[in-house]
């Protein structure tokens, strides 16, 4: 294949990106209060929470 066969798919998948990172980025504050809101119902701590989401956690 030659080099002006991917121009198009690039810019596509660019253009798809860049649509959704807005879209993207909301939904990963959306998470990180749903987080924060199962935490507090569940008497867990917040930062004991985060921990164990990053996988640096131990437990208790």
């Amino acid at each position: 294949m030659d080099q002006a066969n991917y121009g198009f798919p690039m810019v596509i998948a660019f253009y798809v990106l860049m649509r959704l990172e807005p879209v993207i980025k909301e939904l990963q504050k959306s998470v990180t209060v749903l987080t924060v809101v199962v935490a507090r119902q569940g008497r867990v701590d917040y930062e004991e929470a985060r921990r164990l989401v990053e996988g640096n956690g131990t437990g208790k």
